[in-house]
């Protein structure tokens, strides 16, 4: 699925899903197997294979929701 990753007002990452017209913060960041895993305040997990940490924000990813 598309999404949108940038920082908020407070420097924090959040993630934006248009589709379900979701807007969260990210609380946990790991490493995956095939990639970065982001886990959303909400519960969600997303993996993104393309992610890197020096990336110039916001920008729309390709990820793969885990949970």
């Amino acid at each position: 699925m598309k999404v949108m990753l940038r920082r908020n007002a407070a420097g924090h990452l959040s993630v934006y899903v248009p589709k379900k017209d979701l807007e969260e913060e990210v609380v946990n960041e790991t490493v995956g197997s095939e990639g970065k895993v982001l886990t959303l305040a909400n519960g969600w997990e997303l993996e993104f294979s393309d992610f890197k940490d020096d990336v110039q924000l916001p920008q729309t990813f390709d990820a793969k929701r885990l949970q």
